[in-house]
């Protein structure tokens, strides 16, 4: 294949540059296609793997250009029909034209990639992907909001595809049933408040039993404003809570002294209460099989004592406790640690402590590693890995160390130092699907000595 060269701006590029012609080699970690056409690598928003299509390139770049799709020749057996009409639109989703099987496959395909690319490593046994509902299933999410008059006002959404403008939703397949059902009165809702032009943000976060919506405001509510609020959440049966500065100054307005909201880890006989701008898992359900397997992979007994990283309100730390003699969690933000002593104790767990200390300083790292002594570690840190953490980590550490990861990259780079670095064997690793339809790869790893 054969097309002319030219530079970013230049008549070839752009939405009146001519098709172009290419042959889809795989998805890119993204979600978006990538093909090689006269040795120069694509990336085409909606094209998938094996598919031959045309596209336009928008944006053309010295190493590689990136292209909208124009038609498809030749569809992929995988594609389908994408279940959310602002799909493509939205960024909120990248992958609902891909059938859910096959996204399971591909991610597995990144996870094996990225640890073979980055960490020179592989697991000894592939674990089979944790799948569940793959629609309803998001409970926690933050929807930006704009008042846009020229767009007809009120705008309720997740950001565009690499855009800083709001998708206008209606609808959502993937939020929780409970919330998405509330959009179209939410948007009517802040069009009736006084500071409709000064609400950026609306946080969902959604319990086993409650459904919370929490409300930044950059201006006082009006009387009217309160009155209107409290009179939604009753009507609607949400809790409704208002957040005039940081997430600190959450309060709970209708009504106003809320239990908490909760989610149960029957398996263990655990129910794990949270604020509404806690950091939880948004997927009840892999959430539970997850920690399931983490616990079984781990495989603590009964003598035995256990470090959970980054243990946020306990999510694995209490259940590691219902098998382990004691289990120490460490988490650098306060109110979570708060949250999960509290945890702990609502539970009647009297052999789980929580620790605060921001792991990436070495110097608190340090403080910990030299007073931990433990057989089994546990670590869940955010996308930017556990590098740091480990660097420091005891030469007489743990026989057995699991690692979530919700960054396949970073897991990569940090397999490559547990096994080069330290010793360990990676024995076994797998993806879990707490994100369908988007490019997120959650996933699970064992390391032992």
């Amino acid at each position: 294949m054969s097309r002319k060269r030219f530079p970013r701006g230049a008549p070839g590029a752009g939405p009146d540059a001519e098709p172009q012609l290419a042959r889809i080699d795989t998805l890119n970690d993204d979600g978006r296609g990538v093909a090689r056409v006269d040795g120069k690598v694509s990336f085409i928003d909606g094209a998938l793997p094996g598919e031959l299509v045309r596209y336009r390139v928008l944006k053309g770049k010295r190493n590689f250009d990136q292209g909208e799709l124009v038609e498809i020749l030749e569809a992929s057996p995988h594609r389908v029909a994408p279940a959310c009409e602002h799909f493509g639109v939205c960024g909120g989703c990248s992958l609902q034209h891909l059938e859910a099987t096959a996204q399971i496959a591909e991610k597995e395909r990144i996870l094996r990639d990225k640890l073979r690319q980055f960490g020179g490593v592989e697991p000894e046994h592939w674990l089979p992907a944790l799948t569940g509902p793959v629609w309803g299933y998001r409970r926690s999410a933050r929807l930006g909001v704009r008042n846009v008059p020229k767009k007809g006002g009120i705008i309720i959404g997740f950001r565009e595809r690499r855009s800083s403008y709001l998708t206008p939703l209606y609808a959502c397949h993937t939020l929780d049933a409970r919330a998405a059902r509330l959009l179209p009165a939410l948007v009517g809702l802040i069009t009736g408040l006084s500071c409709r032009d000064r609400i950026p943000q609306l946080e969902v976060a959604c319990g086993d039993d409650e459904v919370a919506l929490v409300f930044r405001h950059l201006e006082a509510f009006t009387a009217t404003d309160l009155a209107r609020l409290s009179d939604f959440g009753r009507e609607h049966g949400v809790r409704v809570y208002l957040q005039p500065r940081g997430p600190e100054s959450v309060t709970a307005l209708e009504p106003s002294d809320p239990s908490p909201l909760s989610y149960h880890l029957p398996e263990f006989e655990v129910a794990i209460h949270f604020r509404p701008t806690d950091f939880i898992q948004v997927n009840a359900g892999i959430n539970r099989r997850m920690v399931a397997q983490a616990v079984a992979l781990l495989d603590p007994r009964p003598g035995e004592t256990v470090v959970d990283l980054f243990c946020g309100l306990g999510n694995f730390t209490l259940p590691l406790a219902r098998r382990a003699a004691r289990v120490t969690g460490v988490e650098a933000e306060r109110r979570l640690v708060l949250g999960a002593r509290d945890n702990a104790a609502r539970n009647g767990i009297v052999n789980a402590e929580f620790r605060q200390a921001d792991l990436y300083d070495e110097a608190q790292a340090r403080d910990f590693w030299a007073g931990a002594s433990f057989d089994k570690l546990l670590i869940d840190p955010p996308r930017s890995g556990a590098m740091e953490v480990l660097k420091l980590l005891p030469g007489d550490g743990p026989r057995r160390l699991v690692y979530v990861s919700c960054n396949p990259a970073t897991l990569a780079r940090d397999a490559e130092y547990l096994v080069n670095s330290h010793g360990y064997r990676l024995t076994r690793a797998g993806v879990m699907d707490m994100f369908p339809h988007t490019n997120h790869v959650e996933s699970i790893a064992v390391f032992e000595c």
